[in-house]
């Protein structure tokens, strides 16, 4: 059996990976790989040009996946996303066209400009791993992962996540603008001749294939965790349905959730143990896109954030 600190030492080299095009955002970049190790899907939330589609190309690159984007637009159709069956006059007979959604790893760019109808074909692939193309189904490859990217300023023209839908996202990542360190030495690896559209010149090779992704992340589901700390999960899940500033809190799916990232980061950490501390750090991704703050909270300048670290400081840690 695969010992933890060789998954640690293989997931370190991902890192390093990531890191020679990725500057900063490490927050983001272990929490992407604990969705990855979690099979779970993604929502990055991020102003224009923070490198959010860098980024998952240069994981699927470091993995060896294969990689499609889809930028979402208002006239974006169902078809256009799973694909349809067309008539092949040569043979006489139908057949199916796939569409892009047929990879390991979609990134649906600006996911809420498209209209519900094409949001739901989504939905059935993130949730069932399966697309229905003119009445048959077909299953998408594996592994399959969805990134998907939405603009926080921009809301013309938008089509909002429904809560059903968000909730299927594992985690909601939030991008911010790097330190002035860490933009120096973009600018530097920039002007080193470093081009986003050729990263083969950076020379990234892929050090894990979707067969040791598979084993992987097996191994996550069997990490075992006490428990005091599966109760400190529930009472944090708990806590937020009775938060005066919150009309929706977190279901027990966003519970189950917690509990698989966490079991992730102690992977991604090269432990075989999961501590308070590994809850701590995925509370929010998991739980802030998966609340719905009363109106008056807004009115007070509050967001998911800032509640949920109220709940976390409120919290008992368990020793």
């Amino acid at each position: 059996m695969i010992a933890v600190e060789q998954i640690g030492d293989s997931l370190q080299r991902v890192e390093q990976q990531i890191g020679r095009v990725i500057i900063g955002q490490q927050p983001v970049v272990q929490q992407a790989l604990c969705a990855l190790l979690a099979d779970g899907h993604i929502l990055i939330e991020g102003v224009p040009g923070l490198a959010k589609t860098l980024l998952v190309r240069v994981i699927a690159q470091t993995l060896g996946l294969q990689f499609r984007r889809v930028q979402f637009t208002p006239d974006l159709m169902p078809s256009d996303l799973i694909g349809t069956t067309i008539y092949d006059m040569r043979s006489g007979e139908f057949r199916v066209r796939y569409g892009p959604i047929f990879t390991n790893i979609l990134l649906a760019d600006e996911v809420n400009r498209t209209p519900p109808k094409t949001q739901s074909a989504l939905l059935e692939a993130m949730e069932e791993r399966r697309v229905t193309i003119d009445g048959v189904s077909h299953a998408l490859p594996e592994p399959f992962m969805v990134f998907a990217t939405q603009n926080p300023i921009e809301y013309e023209g938008t089509y909002p996540l429904p809560e059903a839908q968000l909730d299927r996202f594992l985690l909601k990542l939030v991008m911010d603008y790097p330190s002035e360190e860490e933009e120096r030495a973009i600018l530097k690896l920039h002007d080193s001749g470093f081009r986003v559209h050729q990263l083969e010149q950076v020379g990234l090779t892929p050090v894990m294939d979707g067969a040791e992704l598979a084993r992987i992340r097996a191994f996550v589901r069997t990490v075992p965790v006490a428990d005091e700390v599966r109760d400190y999960i529930l009472e944090i899940v708990r806590r937020t349905r009775h938060n005066e500033y919150l009309l929706v809190g977190a279901s027990p799916r966003a519970g189950i959730a917690l509990l698989l990232v966490s079991k992730a980061l102690a992977v991604l950490r090269g432990r075989g143990f999961v501590t308070p501390d590994d809850v701590k750090q995925m509370a929010l991704p998991v739980l802030r896109h998966r609340l719905i703050l009363k109106p008056e909270a807004e009115v007070e300048g509050l967001n998911a954030d800032r509640i949920l670290n109220g709940i976390l400081e409120a919290t008992p840690v368990p020793r």
